[in-house]
């Protein structure tokens, strides 16, 4: 019992810093798309929507960085890793991003192939692409930092970018 408890704690641990990072990047851009379609009549998410939203993201990127072609590139330059896990993780938040959309309209069709014929004429694509770009850059800087801290460890890349820190006392 012990072990589970041990491997749930180290899984929990690792899942928080994406879970956070994406926690503050889905509330910058739904501050973004509510100043986009401000007076529009549009809804927007609520940070609990928000906060389920970086749960899922946060969880996926600890299971896609279990799959074994995640870390394709471990021995070339970072930017290599950086790319391709860039690459991955948008695809995912462009699927995210659309059954988001998908979800608004499917509530009001029939059938999931109307919600789907309505999301295509009815979503305002300049602004679609607009937040894809947002995500695109900021998954961009999360998959710099993580690979930095994959390459020189967490506690160097701290210690780097907040200073020396106080020993933890136990």
């Amino acid at each position: 019992m012990g072990s589970v408890m041990h491997k749930v704690k180290e899984e929990f641990a690792k899942a928080i810093p994406p879970t956070l990072f994406f926690f503050v990047i889905l509330h910058i851009v739904a501050a973004i798309r509510a100043l986009m379609i401000k007076g529009s009549g549009v809804p927007l998410p609520v940070t609990a929507s928000v906060l389920i939203a970086s749960l899922v993201l946060g969880k996926s990127v600890l299971v896609a960085d279990m799959l074994p072609f995640i870390n394709r590139f471990p021995d070339k330059p970072l930017i290599w890793n950086v790319s391709w896990k860039t690459l991955i993780y948008n695809l995912v938040a462009l699927a995210v991003h659309y059954l988001e959309r998908l979800y608004e309209y499917w509530k009001e069709a029939p059938n999931f192939i109307e919600a789907n014929s309505m999301v295509w004429t009815s979503v305002n694509w300049p602004r679609f692409l607009a937040v894809q770009i947002l995500l695109l850059t900021l998954i961009f800087m999360y998959c710099v930092i993580s690979e930095l801290a994959r390459v020189i460890g967490p506690q160097r890349l701290k210690a780097m970018f907040l200073g020396p820190l106080p020993p933890i006392e136990r």
